[in-house]
């Protein structure tokens, strides 16, 4: 009999998978992963994880599994929250889920797991898992969940193949209302239960609460810049290969204070991401005002009018070497080879048609349309078909 150990998380989705194992004759044990206790940041003075666990122990109770809870807060400190500021204090907009997937629950918790005598680890995740035969090897494929809505491979999109190769996800066959149909059927406490927002297993964290307490606010300007700055005057330019065009259409513009003007004030440029519209308190604009960037050094942001301004759109991006990742290591590309994709920069977009390129120094993913407010840190995925291949770090 396989052993399967499920992070359980007292939330619905997990503890629908964990009766599907049991159905499907795996010997299931569920752990609760507790990644945080510094209650000062949590919204309310409830205690979610808390909640959360008692809830994932009650559904282990009636689907008759054994379960305990992992401490995992030092690693999620030093791998995740760390490395959060980092970013933020660079002015890029890390990606907490895609990391603790990469990280914490398919890293540390696998280890875990595995220690534990495990053969597979399960989570919640709307995903699938397929199985290839190539060249007398199995390659394991990372797909989209049926329920396109809730597709959430994106999530996943950093995982190795030695992760998938030891992963289960058992609800990636059905949709959201299915699977709180079968927790109903069950009587099991999470199926009414909303879906947690905030980080991946903090709870009911805001993050701008969570970052003024390590980064100082520290007060600067708003600039609007507008749709007619010269930067944006796209002379008929000429370039010498495809790469030099390529670097052209991926380049970060460079504003100055003066290429606008002074809207409001602000208290600190690294709590501000490209594309944010709540926040800014700049009021009597014909149109909403949008961040188009930030300067973390001048503590700067600079912001335009309308979702449509030409500070917000790009074609291309880049992703280096060291943060480009294949899920399908067989079908990484060589230096000069391109392939044509289908490509998200965030999690609940549509996949768009583009092209990506392989160079020296990195891969570019160039989009057949514009898109809005491409940032940096933050994860772009590639598919083929509902097969996530690949993904990497915007840089």
């Amino acid at each position: 009999m396989k052993r399967v150990i499920i992070g359980l998380s007292g939330g619905v989705d997990s503890s629908v998978a964990a009766y599907l194992l049991k159905e499907q004759g795996y010997e299931v044990i569920g752990l609760f992963m507790k990644n945080w206790h510094d209650d000062s940041v949590t919204i309310s003075n409830e205690c979610p994880w808390l909640d959360d666990s008692n809830d994932a122990m009650l559904v282990a109770e009636k689907l008759g599994i054994p379960f305990q809870t992992v401490d995992l807060s030092e690693q999620y400190k030093e791998r995740i929250v760390d490395y959060m500021f980092q970013e933020y204090e660079k002015g890029r907009t890390p990606n907490p889920d895609v990391l603790c997937n990469r990280e914490i629950k398919f890293d540390v918790f696998m280890d875990i797991a595995l220690e534990l005598g495990a053969d597979y680890v399960a989570t919640g995740h709307y995903c699938r898992k397929g199985t290839i035969e190539k060249d007398g090897q199995k390659t394991y494929q990372l797909l989209a969940g049926i329920d396109g809505n809730k597709d959430q491979s994106y999530f996943l999109c950093q995982l190795s193949q030695e992760q998938l190769s030891k992963s289960l996800f058992p609800i990636g066959e059905l949709t959201k209302t299915e699977v709180r149909e079968i927790a109903s059927k069950l009587d099991l406490v999470t199926a009414e239960k909303k879906d947690s927002q905030g980080l991946c297993f903090i709870g009911k964290v805001k993050l701008p609460d969570f970052l003024q307490q390590q980064l100082k606010p520290k007060e600067g300007v708003i600039v609007e810049i507008p749709k007619e700055q010269e930067l944006y005057n796209d002379v008929e330019r000429t370039f010498i290969s495809e790469e030099d065009k390529l670097n052209y259409l991926s380049r970060k513009l460079q504003y100055k204070r003066d290429y606008g003007k002074v809207v409001g004030k602000h208290q600190g440029a690294h709590y501000f991401t490209k594309g944010q519209r709540k926040g800014l308190a700049v009021g009597g604009t014909p149109e909403p005002l949008f961040v188009i960037d930030t300067d973390v050094e001048e503590n700067i942001i600079y912001t335009g009018q309308g979702k449509n301004h030409p500070g917000l759109l790009k074609k291309a991006l880049f992703v280096t070497n060291e943060e480009l990742h294949w899920v399908r290591e067989d079908l990484a590309l060589k230096v000069g080879e391109t392939m044509q994709v289908k490509a998200r920069i965030r999690y609940r977009q549509p996949l768009e048609e583009a092209t990506l390129h392989k160079v020296e120094s990195g891969l570019y993913v160039e989009f057949e349309n514009f898109q809005s407010a491409i940032t940096e840190g933050q994860f772009v995925a590639w598919y083929i078909e509902d097969e996530l291949v690949g993904s990497g770090v915007i840089s």
